[in-house]
């Protein structure tokens, strides 16, 4: 039984195509029946059925899958436990939403530090999808982001919540703001349903991103209106670039922590929860 085996099972899992896991981990069709089978033969049972309908797991498949996992994951952490990390007895491997590090990677990472002063960080920006599955498969120890995927070995919470604030380089009040010109914010399926339901003229446009930086360069540069988070109002007022806009609503996004299910009850994991909702809700005072 190899880790290629492993990966290539799991993998079938998810697409239940042969041909589809070969396209997506770049090896022939050939390649991944033989993976399979290698498998199967090791184990001494049948994991999976293929007919014209497609792949499906066996019995025995369904039974193995989580295990995969779980050998998968040992895997992964081993060959992190065995790399560096100075004199640091370990290193924590964790994934922050673009929008929620920006310019504040300091202060995050402050934050942590203060609930695991022993440990060594590695700290990444990504986005919501991306970081839950390296957090299942073992690649990130913990992510904080916007939108929890949903899956067996995951375990979620909520750390608090972001404000999003219009801003305006046209007008000054909610009634001047101009649909033609408007830029789409698109942060997480949670605030475009906010921003839709309370904003449903200005819920369509012709330029749209899903990252705060981006947005705020396309409105200096382009002009016009969009929403931004409000530690970004502030700078962007400060400079003279934008204004608040007089009776916009403001959006909050919720922010959650997503870890794997076999530490949501470890010691160091529960002190960086607490020390990082106490960070969100320093930043929304």
């Amino acid at each position: 039984m190899t880790l290629e085996q492993i990966e290539t099972f799991l993998d079938l899992c998810e697409t239940r195509s042969f041909n589809r896991t070969a396209n997506r981990l770049g090896v022939t069709q050939s390649t991944i029946s033989g993976r399979v089978q290698a498998l199967e033969t090791a184990l001494g049972c049948k994991l999976l059925a293929r007919s014209r309908a497609g792949t499906a797991l066996t019995t025995e498949g369904l039974r193995f899958e989580p295990h995969a996992r779980a050998l998968r994951n040992g895997w992964t952490a081993a060959g992190q436990a065995v790399r560096g990390a100075g004199n640091a007895a370990m290193t924590l491997r964790i994934g922050i939403q673009h929008d929620l590090l920006g310019d504040q990677v300091a202060e995050w990472v402050k934050a942590v530090q203060g609930a695991v002063p022993d440990m060594a960080l590695y700290v990444e920006a990504d986005y919501s999808a991306q970081m839950c599955a390296d957090v299942r498969d073992g690649q990130l120890d913990l992510a904080i982001h916007y939108t929890p995927k949903a899956h067996p070995d995951l375990h979620f919470e909520s750390l608090g919540e972001v404000a999003y604030v219009m801003v305006s380089t046209e007008a000054d009040d909610l009634g001047g703001i101009r649909p033609e010109s408007y830029i789409l914010p698109n942060y997480a399926p949670a605030f475009s349903a906010t921003h839709s339901a309370l904003l449903p003229m200005l819920s369509v446009g012709t330029v749209s991103s899903g990252q705060n930086a981006v947005i705020r360069g396309l409105l200096t540069a382009l002009g016009g209106s969009t929403y931004v988070l409000r530690a970004t109002a502030l700078d962007l007022e400060r400079g003279g670039l934008a204004k608040r806009v007089a009776h916009a609503p403001g959006i909050a996004q919720p922010v959650y922590a997503a870890l794997h299910l076999r530490n949501r009850h470890r010691g160091a994991h529960r002190r960086i929860l607490r020390a990082l909702k106490a960070h969100l809700t320093a930043r929304a005072v």
